[in-house]
């Protein structure tokens, strides 16, 4: 009996792990806000992109590394923070922690993970971020700096987009909640570890109401800037202005992102937010972005629009649910592949060489 095909590309990875995944972690995962319009335009936006591409180059070499922070990178790909990895598979965040690393890029381990962040260091040496939630307990959230310097990570990661959880409709419908024996593992030690399990509304939206800050301002980033030695990227802008005020409080780069359609919906895709945010910080800091990347050519267009590297999400965690560390090892490579042969088709040899006027947004 003939095996199943193996996927080819990132849409297959999908589909395969919805087949796989408990239907309340595939509905977590997966949806969006509301109405999911931002979660849909974040993908659909790309395809109004044009590649105006250059002819009689020699693409016969290329090369896809960059730098993020001064941190080498095979190619301009990041994995992103996404929660509870021990949904998809039992090995977790350690699995996509290694993945990144074989494929010479880093991940950006999320505050919300099932595996602490000394067990995702000691088990995939090597760079790794950290995205960081501010709680209300600001001594547990100093405390929880504190363990993430310690366990030799590079950067944190200041989401700024999340003071309450956006309404998703799929998990307030499950009533979603972690399942036996997973928690936050990053929290557990401070009594912060649980989630509600009898509310009539998603257990992480209840979480998120109790026990994270609300109140965060420009202050809250100068606070963080203080308290920490590592560089501090803020996640989760989409105006040149906010981006620009980034620069005068001291943060060291920006995600463009819109917490992948997650938080408010209607808001703008991120890849048409990014020529704004580009041309805010004039290159003062460095850019990244976040939301919809499916394709080589989406990586393409964000470089060339500006983004000096993006971060990838729930593709990751559909590589991982499909077949763990392998699988999302697969789903890198494949998006290496296709940002390779982008690069080469539209002429270009580096990602420093692909360049705003490929871009046709008309």
């Amino acid at each position: 009996m003939r095996s199943d095909p193996e996927p080819i590309n990132l849409f297959e990875y999908e589909a395969l792990a919805r087949e796989q995944l408990a239907p309340m972690a595939y509905d977590y995962y997966a949806s969006g806000a509301h109405d999911e319009v931002t979660l849909r335009e974040n993908r659909a936006a790309f395809d109004h992109i044009r590649l105006r591409y250059r002819v009689l180059v020699d693409v016969s070499r290329r090369d896809l590394s960059t730098t993020v922070l001064g941190e080498p990178l095979s190619m301009p790909v990041l994995v992103g923070p996404t929660a509870f990895h021990r949904m998809a598979h039992p090995d977790g965040e350690v699995a996509t922690a290694r993945a990144a690393r074989r494929a010479g890029t880093l991940m950006v381990l999320s505050t919300l993970s099932n595996s602490s962040v000394e067990e995702v260091t000691a088990a995939a040496p090597g760079p790794l971020w950290f995205q960081l939630y501010v709680y209300r307990d600001r001594g547990a959230t100093r405390a929880l700096v504190e363990r993430v310097e310690a366990a030799g990570c590079r950067a944190l990661v200041l989401t700024v987009d999340a003071p309450l959880l956006g309404r998703r409709e799929m998990d307030v419908r499950n009533r979603f909640h972690l399942p036996p024996g997973l928690r936050i593992e990053n929290l557990a030690g401070m009594g912060f570890g649980e989630l509600p399990t009898e509310v009539a509304d998603s257990g992480l939206a209840a979480y998120f109401a109790a026990l994270l800050d609300p109140s965060l301002t420009w202050a809250d980033v100068d606070w963080l800037c203080a308290a920490t030695r590592l560089p501090v990227v803020i996640k989760g802008v989409v105006r040149g202005d906010d981006a620009s005020r980034a620069i005068d409080h001291g943060v060291a780069a920006v995600i463009v992102s819109n917490h992948g359609g997650r938080q408010l919906d209607t808001s703008p895709p991120t890849i048409e937010a990014l020529p704004e945010v580009v041309d805010a910080v004039g290159g003062q800091m460095e850019v990244l972005m976040d939301g919809g990347i499916r394709r080589g050519t989406d990586v393409v267009k964000a470089i060339g629009l500006g983004a000096k590297a993006v971060l990838l999400g729930r593709p990751a965690l559909w590589g991982l649910a499909v077949a763990g560390e392998q699988g999302v090892s697969r789903v890198l490579e494949l998006l290496r592949q296709e940002i390779d042969l982008a690069m080469a088709l539209c002429g270009c040899t580096s990602p420093g060489a692909i360049q705003r006027d490929l871009i046709d947004r008309r």
